[in-house]
This record gives structure tokens, C-alpha cells and sequence, in this order.
């Protein structure tokens, strides 16, 4: 069994419902934001329920997101997670349920809740080691990337591409520059300086990418926040992504050819080591 939250109630997955006119369901009018935990504990739940309430808030859909600091507490115990070495939180709230039209709802409605927690698995140092493959492939997003809706299509499509093209992931590219992952950022390392796209509407500033950054300056590694062209790909020294369930994430080849000599390179390396570091610190705070 499996214990999901939705609308105020913890109830088995399997009776989890909600109406064909729920807005999510209908028009993608939603919001969602998952959060990582270490051994039950949060990683920066802080951060990703603020970004959370600014989706909210950009929305308009009127609800408090710190109701989920309670809940995801509760869904991790409820489902056994509380010594997984690694989990997560998936938050997602919609306007709710009423007639579909293309403008808001002219009475106030309920959004609908839903929070689900559920282990995940990183890959083995062996196959870390490997490094993954990426492919580029058309940003075909809307114009706010920076909030974090559920609609997700362009996304799906992008890694749909990437694994018929037998890739692991895929890098969007829109007017010539590699913008980020489609489920994660994107970093280059180009003269020994890790570079990754700066904050703009045109992508999601994840909370790992944040850490990665905050971890780089702390270690005297260089960084630069500026858009990555895309035929820098082919001359960088390395390139990897981060996000939430990916952490730091070796790209070893793109669109078939080796990214410098094909392994994971030194400053991918030591940013993963550093950050995996630093998940046991923040753990060890609690």
C-alpha cells in the first residue's frame, strides 16, 4: 500500500480521485515542486516551497504551500521512508474543479492538493562512472520556464527524442544556445570555469543548480552564469547536468560525439563529491 495526501485527507493511493472537470486535468492550471530527502530528512525544503508559493503567487491559485512542511513530514513516515538513503516529495496544486472555460473561474473553488512520497535509487558508481549521454533537441517551452507548472509536454517530447535517438537525456537548444536538460539544468565546463545559463524566464532556477553554485564558489572553483552556445558543446572539456533526483550528472557524449575524452571529467568529478558532502552535513544538522 501506498499512502498519498490529497485535498486534507491520507488515504491509499489507489482510492486517490478527482473530477474530469478539475482544471489540472483539463488545461494543465497548475503548479508543482518536488522536494529531495536524505534518510527522511529534507534537502533544502525551505527553498523549494518558496519557489513553490512564487508559482503560486504568478498563478494566482490561493493556497499556503508551508501545509506541505507537515505533510511531506507524514507521508514519509506513513510509506516507511524514514531511513531510505534517498526519497522524495511530489507536490502538485490546480486552480480545482470548475466548468472549462479559458479564463478563471468567476466564483472563488477549492484547488485540489496532492503530495505523494516515494523512494528513488541513484545510479551505482559504476555506472556513474560511465558518464551519460545527451542528444540537442529543439526548446520548444512556453515563455515562463521559471514557473513551474505542470505542463510538461515540451519536456516529455524532448526526452521522448532523446531516447529514440538511444540518449539518456536531452539538452534543449533555442536560438542557438543550450538552455538547460529537459528535466534538469545544464552546465559546460569551458577553460576550467563551469558555466551554466543565468536566471531569466527562460529556464527553471533549480535548487540544486543554487547548491552546485554555492558549493563551486566555497571550493575555489570557477563559475560563470552565461548562456552556453551551442557549438561550444563540441570544444568544452566537460559537461554535466544537476537537479533534484540526478544530483551531479556526467554528460559524456552529445549527439554522438565524445565530450572531451569521454569520461567524466575532474570538475564534474569533484563537484559531485563535494556535493554528496555536503547532503551529509546539511543531514547531519538535523
Amino acid at each position: 500500500m501506498t499512502t498519498v495526501y490529497l485535498n486534507g485527507e491520507y488515504i491509499d493511493k489507489s482510492e486517490a480521485k478527482i473530477s474530469i472537470e478539475d482544471r489540472g486535468f483539463m488545461l494543465a492550471d497548475g503548479v508543482y515542486e518536488v522536494t529531495p530527502y536524505y534518510e527522511g530528512v529534507p534537502f533544502y525544503g525551505d527553498r523549494h516551497l518558496e519557489r513553490l508559493r512564487r508559482g503560486l503567487a504568478w498563478m494566482r491559485i490561493p493556497f499556503d504551500a508551508g501545509v506541505f512542511d507537515g505533510v511531506g513530514k507524514e507521508l514519509i513516515a506513513r510509506n516507511g521512508l524514514e531511513k531510505a538513503a534517498t526519497s522524495m516529495l511530489y507536490m502538485q496544486v490546480t486552480r480545482g474543479v470548475a466548468p472549462r472555460t479559458h479564463y478563471f473561474p468567476k466564483e472563488p473553488i477549492t484547488p485540489t492538493v496532492y503530495a505523494q512520497a516515494k523512494a528513488w535509487t541513484r545510479p551505482t558508481p559504476e555506472r556513474w562512472a560511465e558518464g551519460f549521454t545527451g542528444v540537442t533537441v529543439p526548446d520548444r517551452r512556453w515563455g515562463r520556464v521559471d514557473i513551474k507548472t505542470i505542463c510538461l509536454l515540451p519536456n516529455v517530447l524532448g526526452i521522448q527524442a532523446a531516447l529514440d535517438a538511444g540518449a539518456d537525456d536531452a539538452i534543449l537548444v533555442k536560438d542557438g544556445v543550450a538552455m538547460e536538460g529537459a528535466h534538469q539544468n545544464f552546465w559546460a565546463v569551458i577553460d576550467g570555469v563551469a558555466v551554466t545559463h543565468p536566471l531569466t524566464q527562460a529556464i527553471l532556477g533549480g535548487i540544486t543548480r543554487g547548491v552546485v553554485l554555492e558549493i563551486a564558489r566555497a571550493n575555489g572553483i570557477p563559475v560563470a552564469e552565461r548562456p552556453i552556445q551551442v557549438e561550444e558543446l563540441f570544444t568544452a572539456e566537460e559537461l554535466f547536468f544537476t537537479g533534484t533526483t540526478t544530483e551531479v550528472h556526467p554528460c559524456v557524449t552529445v549527439d554522438g560525439r565524445p565530450v572531451g575524452d569521454g569520461k567524466p571529467g575532474p570538475v564534474t568529478r569533484a563537484l559531485s563529491r563535494a556535493f554528496l558532502q555536503h547532503v551529509e552535513r546539511v543531514n547531519a544538522g538535523h
